[in-house]
């Protein structure tokens, strides 16, 4: 069952009802949510359903631990095992066979064959953000920003919730906990928003990426030696369009639809490609992954603490492990390590740049921004090749036919709607928010009866607009 099809909807529309006419019975109304969210993902495996369940079971038995511990020794060590055991699932699940292939690979250079074998389980659903939801958990425990649950329900429905079980955003305890204390308030509910998000995201899901993808960026990237450098070059920059719109979609209808339910999520996107640095970047870009990586990664590695060449390597293995997190590839790998280089080199030259000298006068310049831009956008482009190759081979040899046809007289096989649907994808993220909050302030104004014409309207137009065999959402993946 996935975002958007005629089944969700159908589920959708069992779920919402249930939740509202539960509300006033808080606990009744968890359970609900619990219930239809291990159903939501039991259309994808039952079996696994068990690894959804224990991991909120030992989360919640390990918070009580840390709690109990805090300020003594045994604390730290608690918490250390609960972290090692959120991670032992994700490990086996998604690692160990390329781990097992990469170290073949090693000792056969010493001419050594070793099979260690392969689990022949495919990757869970979800494992990625369940171990993300998990580890904040207990380490934000630990840290005193959140308390331990003491409600089983209540920990079961934040790690198992729908809306972002999936694909994100990453929630934290301390942002959803809370509001699982009362019941919800309908008057709390942004109605007119909630339905824009999720309209906007089935636009952009649906008739940006989805054709995009299908048109255009899998025939280029599944035979690059067919194409000229022009429809090379283009292939990269739609990419850079379906990858935004095809998660950001995803996270704005998982907004829409908690907010529905009576719960906030934290925006995710915030108009990355505007970017004029890859930090600037970061910080538009996914967000709640972004800022993970920061508290849970970055900081306890050391941060900026210890020296400029301490922050460096930290800035490159977190980008690195925040890349194998995506998957178990050295496509993925590379990805990451061009981003944690790149923000290494903006510190460095930060560092070493005066602040009064010219160089620095012309950055802040409107031609000195401009190129800024072009800069970091390209770059951005340029390591998605890597991220949406199938391994870092393919990448390597998309980028050397590119660099090879240069100037070459290829016939150009895109097609006009490929360009209006490029334009289309990066109009949506230039929008900024005053926008959205105009266009909710008009929807609010109409009648309840405007509102559902206008949404089945909406609806009605993607479907027919949808294409045939439209593609799960890219970060399901993960």
């Amino acid at each position: 069952m996935l975002f958007p099809t005629i089944e969700f909807a159908l589920f959708f529309m069992i779920v919402l009802p249930c939740a509202w006419l539960t509300n006033q019975r808080n606990e009744l109304k968890k359970l609900v949510l619990v219930l239809a969210s291990y159903a939501f993902y039991s259309f994808w495996s039952v079996p696994f359903l068990l690894i959804l369940f224990l991991s909120s079971l030992f989360n919640y038995a390990f918070g009580l631990m840390i709690e109990s511990s805090v300020g003594t020794r045994r604390s730290g060590t608690i918490v250390g095992i609960a972290v090692v055991c959120n991670l032992l699932p994700l490990c086996f699940f998604k690692y160990f066979d390329f781990a097992a292939a990469q170290i073949r690979s090693l000792i056969g250079l010493a001419g050594i064959d070793v099979d260690f074998g392969s689990t022949g389980v495919a990757v869970p659903v979800a494992i990625s953000f369940l171990t993300f939801h998990g580890i904040s958990y207990v380490v934000d425990i630990h840290r005193g920003k959140v308390q331990a649950s003491r409600s089983l329900i209540d920990l079961l429905l934040y790690i198992s919730f729908f809306p972002h079980l999936v694909a994100g955003p990453i929630v934290r305890a301390s942002e959803f906990l809370g509001q699982l204390a009362k019941p919800s308030d309908p008057r709390n509910i942004d109605l007119g928003g909630s339905t824009l998000l999720i309209l906007g995201g089935l636009f952009k899901k649906v008739v940006v990426a989805s054709h995009l993808s299908i048109l255009f960026v899998d025939p280029v990237f599944t035979n690059p030696q067919a194409y000229g450098s022009v429809d090379l070059i283009l292939a990269v920059y739609a990419y850079a369009i379906v990858i935004y719109c095809d998660f950001s979609a995803y996270t704005d209808i998982a907004i829409g639809v908690a907010d529905l339910l009576g719960y906030k999520f934290p925006r995710n996107f915030d108009q990355p490609y505007i970017a004029l640095s890859l930090q600037e970047f970061w910080r538009r870009w996914h967000i709640t992954l972004s800022t993970w990586l920061r508290d849970y990664l970055y900081i306890p590695l050391g941060g900026g603490r210890g020296g400029s060449w301490l922050t460096y390597r930290n800035l490159i293995l977190t980008m690195v492990l925040g890349g194998l997190w995506h998957g178990a590839g050295l496509q993925f790998i590379v990805w990451g390590a061009l981003h944690g280089f790149g923000l290494a080199a903006e510190r460095l030259m930060r560092e070493s740049t005066d602040a009064s000298g010219r160089f620095r006068q012309f950055l802040r310049s409107e031609a000195g921004q401009t190129l800024r831009w072009l800069v970091v956008f390209n770059f951005v482009c340029i390591a998605w090749v890597f991220f949406r190759s199938p391994d870092a081979a393919g990448a390597v040899d998309y980028l050397a036919t590119i660099a090879r046809r240069v100037g070459d007289r290829a016939p150009l096989t895109v097609s006009p709607l490929v360009l209006v649907l490029m334009m289309a994808g990066f109009l949506t993220q230039l929008l900024p928010p005053s926008a959205y909050e105009a266009a909710d302030g008009s929807f609010r104004k109409i009648a309840l009866a405007g509102k559902i014409a206008f949404s089945t309207t909406a609806i009605w137009t993607v479907i027919m607009l949808a294409p045939s065999g439209m593609a799960p959402f890219i970060y399901f993946q993960f």
